[in-house]
């Protein structure tokens, strides 16, 4: 298994991998070429995917610090850093067979090496707490994230929009979003 930094011939199988893990609508083409932009300072990318044996079979994307948009969803008078100083862990995206391996953890910090670089303090993000076996929340915990929030229906398609469906709830996504501090 090797880790590498994510570049655009890498984008299709990203945008499927998200597809089977997330549920339709996760990611479109245009959406990733922007958090891939945004990812990119100081000419440092701060994006990562995991191949093995010729394939992808996950993924990190993380907007690097001041290049991202906070929403309603984020508890910064919470965090103690200045939002300037924040990088964003968008995703963290995993196939089937490569969970439980520690591969997140590795892809995490790949990252984090990458936005320390660009200059970033600390790092946020809104896990899914109903991933298999509460993974997300227990792999970023264990990396020293602390929950700032739980965000109730984060996901639900009158915040994300129509072509969203989730792989557990369908249309109408109630799941949580735990807002969770990465200081460096």
């Amino acid at each position: 298994m090797k880790i590498t930094q994510l570049t655009p011939a890498d984008f299709h199988a990203v945008i499927t991998l998200g597809e089977q893990v997330h549920g339709a609508g996760y990611l479109d083409m245009a959406e990733l070429e922007k958090i891939y932009q945004q990812g990119i300072k100081n000419g440092i990318n701060a994006h990562f995917v995991a191949i093995e044996q010729g394939q992808l079979i996950g993924f990190r994307l993380t907007y690097a610090a001041g290049q991202w948009p906070k929403d309603q969803w984020c508890s910064v008078d919470k965090w103690g850093i200045d939002f300037e100083d924040v990088c964003y862990f968008k995703s963290n995206t995993l196939a089937e067979q490569a969970r439980g391996k520690g591969l997140g953890g590795k892809l995490l910090s790949a990252s984090i090496d990458a936005v320390k670089a660009q200059g970033a303090k600390a790092g946020v993000s809104h896990l899914w707490q109903q991933s298999p076996n509460n993974a997300a929340v227990k792999y970023f915990s264990k990396a020293g994230g602390k929950l700032i929030a739980t965000h109730p229906q984060r996901w639900n398609q009158r915040y994300v929009g129509d072509d969203y469906h989730c792989v557990l709830c369908g249309d109408d996504c109630q799941c949580d979003a735990c807002e969770m501090l990465l200081v460096f």
